[in-house]
């Protein structure tokens, strides 16, 4: 079945709390050579068929439901199963 992928971020200019702590666990932790960590979603979503007309749908539900358009940034795409 195919799958669309919509990918929320907190746009560049929005703190991100949870990417802050995030980046200050890695060292305690012995990562290193992470220089900023940004914390998002991501949503997975089986479609009967991939079209433009699906596609449009989906960009619509990340526009009003997926995402808040005013402090995050989304990315739609088609993710080829195996």
């Amino acid at each position: 079945m195919p799958r669309v992928v919509v990918d929320v971020m907190p746009k560049p200019e929005i703190l991100d709390p949870q990417g802050k702590a995030v980046l200050g666990a890695l060292p305690r932790l012995g990562f290193s050579g992470v220089s900023d960590v940004r914390q998002g979603k991501r949503f997975e979503l089986e479609v009967d068929e991939v079209s433009d007309a699906m596609l449009a749908e989906v960009e619509k539900m990340a526009e009003t439901f997926l995402a808040n358009t005013v402090i995050e940034n989304y990315t739609v795409r088609v993710e080829e199963t195996a």
